[in-house]
């Protein structure tokens, strides 16, 4: 068995907690944790060693997890015997960098989910910004937005998304109505090199060049607010624009075919880490929790 597929300490402490009370809320409790904290380290346990622990819902366990229980309380008693760091890791730090808007809009949202889950796991974040060569220091884990061609980083894709042009209501209002994708020639089109309008232009049948006037951002989240306020049209990443399309800020240009329909983005968000990273086991804890969460 590989180093990275070594199940963390805390979740066979709750399998066997768990298969032991048979209740989660009493788990929970033992363990001074959520129960949501309890489901999840079980889910991911199961997910390690490939077997369903737990058979129906009160807990009883399958025949799997009863000779994994064994196996389970056997090494348990002997990291008793010896105390290790293994059995009383403390706090386990872990330093992620991630880019601005995925953390916005994607990550922050989530992120008490994980530190419920994993209490003893005390994260840093930093901003990356690598298309301006902005590189947060010795970070574990990094979320970058691209082709995926990481040369010098193991990596596995996170987040696909697709695009379509947003506006405020009142640019809309002012502007449109908006049916073809023709009805944008003339219009101020925001640009950013982190999503060409070539892409669209080009699932529209549009042979339109790059457009080369038009305010410029190098950051998604900065675009969106430029285009709530009123400065022109973006091209947008749906799952990005999300908070700003809940509250009303960003709309669609129109509900014809042509901008109701979306459009794959070429690019995706990719979790990356330096050969041998994954040996630890809180990143594979933050790497499992975040694939699940993100889809």
């Amino acid at each position: 068995m590989s180093a990275a597929r070594i199940p963390p300490i805390q979740c066979l402490l709750t399998f066997e907690a768990l298969a032991r009370l048979r209740s989660v809320t009493q788990t929970s409790d033992e363990l001074c944790v959520t129960p949501s904290a309890v489901s999840h380290r079980v889910k991911q346990l199961e997910q390690i060693i490939g077997t369903k622990l737990f058979g129906r819902a009160d807990f009883s366990l399958t025949i799997e997890g009863s000779a994994y229980l064994a196996h389970v309380r056997e090494g348990l008693a002997m990291l008793q015997k010896f105390p290790s760091s293994a059995a009383a890791p403390g706090k386990r730090k872990l330093r992620l960098a991630v880019t601005p808007t995925f953390a916005r809009a994607i990550l922050i949202p989530r992120l008490r989910q994980f530190t419920e889950a994993y209490p003893e796991i005390e994260l840093t974040l930093q901003i990356s910004i690598p298309l301006l060569d902005v590189v947060a220091e010795d970070a574990d884990l990094l979320i970058r937005f691209g082709a995926g061609r990481y040369a010098d980083l193991e990596h596995v894709c996170l987040l696909k998304d697709e695009v379509a042009p947003l506006a405020s209501p009142g640019f809309v209002r002012e502007h449109g109505p908006f049916e073809l994708a023709q009805d944008l020639e003339g219009e101020t089109l925001l640009r950013s090199p982190l999503e060409p309008w070539r892409t669209w232009f080009a699932a529209k049948g549009l042979d339109w060049p790059e457009p080369v006037d038009g305010s410029q951002f190098n950051d998604v989240g900065l675009m969106c607010d430029g285009a709530a306020a009123g400065m022109g049209i973006g091209l947008v990443r749906l799952k990005l624009a999300l908070p700003w399309l809940e509250n009303g800020s960003l709309v669609r240009l129109g509900t014809s075919e042509v901008f109701a329909s979306k459009v794959p983005s070429p690019h995706a968000h990719h979790l990356c880490w330096r050969t041998g990273m994954m040996e630890r086991w809180e990143c594979v804890a933050f790497a499992d929790w975040l694939k699940q969460s993100v889809v």
